[in-house]
């Protein structure tokens, strides 16, 4: 069978046909209307990626996980990394990556459990509560910089509502 080679027709430009009313009549006709831009992951990704790229540019020593461990182990102390993992909201396999490079870094420390050799207990070192310290005014910018296009009770509502889903 002989095929044919036709040319591809132009890429259809999809950010023209998401503005389109006939588009979007079609989509809200739809007995389950899906818009991407309307999807709460979507958003929240959006969200997250800008909050990501301020962070980055002000705090371009460590990234928000890292920065988040080291918070927590500048609030509560050494901890296991299990332990860690889970007041930092990260799974085993993310805690291990994110500790491991602060270990590299030089900003945390680890050491088996004396009491549990299978335990490894996680603490900052002086490098890393020196940065911790030193970043930490930037770090409230950083959140307030991400929150900037709302009021301040825009802001409340936002974080009250957020801790609901959590």
């Amino acid at each position: 069978m002989e095929t044919s080679l036709r040319p591809h027709p132009a890429p259809v430009n999809r950010l023209a046909r998401l503005r389109s009313s006939a588009y979007r009549k079609a989509m809200t006709d739809a007995p389950n209307p899906y818009s991407l831009d309307e999807q709460i992951g979507y958003v929240l990704r959006r969200v997250t990626q800008r909050h990501l790229a301020i962070f980055a540019a002000r705090i371009p020593e460590v990234t928000t996980t890292q920065f988040a461990v080291l918070a927590r182990l500048a609030e509560v102390g050494p901890l296991s990394q299990n332990h860690l993992g889970r007041a930092t909201a990260m799974d085993a396999a993310t805690i291990k990556g994110v500790v491991d490079r602060l270990v590299r870094l030089g900003f945390a420390a680890t050491a088996a459990d004396p009491e549990d050799r299978r335990r490894l207990t996680v603490t900052l070192t002086d490098s890393g509560a020196a940065l911790f310290t030193a970043r930490t005014a930037t770090a409230l910018d950083v959140s307030a910089e991400t929150l900037a296009p709302l009021t301040p009770a825009e802001q409340a509502q936002l974080l009250a509502l957020l801790a609901r889903l959590t």
